[in-house]
C-alpha cells in the first residue's frame, strides 16, 4: 500500500494483479485492523483516509474481507470517534451475543460501545 520497500512491493502487486472474481483474495479482520493501525500509527494517514482504504475490500469483486458486516460497522462506529480497533471488538462481541463489551479503556467506554467494569 505504501511501496517502502520495493521487493515487498512488486511481490504483493504480482500477487494482487492476480486475483480475479472467482479466485478473489481474502484479508482477515485481523489483517483489516492491522492494516488500519500501521497506517494510521506508522504512516500517518488521516482517519477519512483510512476509512476509505479499510472499506476498499468490501466494495471489490477481487478481494475479499473477512467479517465484513464486522468491519462495515466498526467503519460507522469509527465515523463517531470510537478508535476502529475497539469498535470491531465491540463489533465481535455483539455478533458473539455478549450483552456487553467490558473495557478498562476509558476512552472507548465514552463512546457507549463498551462499558467499564462496574465495581461492587
Amino acid at each position: 500500500m505504501v511501496h517502502d520497500n520495493p521487493g515487498q512491493s512488486a511481490v504483493a502487486s504480482a500477487l494482487i494483479d492476480e486475483l480475479t472474481e472467482t479466485d478473489p483474495g481474502y484479508l482477515s479482520v485481523v489483517t483489516v485492523v492491522e492494516i488500519y493501525w500501521v497506517l494510521r500509527r506508522v504512516y500517518k494517514v488521516g482517519c477519512r483516509a483510512m476509512r476509505r482504504i479499510a472499506g476498499r475490500p468490501l466494495g471489490s469483486a477481487e478481494l475479499r474481507a473477512g467479517q465484513d458486516v464486522i468491519v462495515r460497522a466498526a467503519l460507522v462506529a469509527n465515523r463517531g470517534g470510537l478508535d476502529f480497533a475497539d469498535a470491531v471488538i465491540a463489533e465481535l462481541g455483539k455478533a458473539a451475543g455478549c450483552l456487553d463489551t467490558v473495557t478498562l479503556d476509558e476512552k472507548a467506554a465514552r463512546h457507549g460501545a463498551m462499558k467499564l467494569p462496574s465495581h461492587g
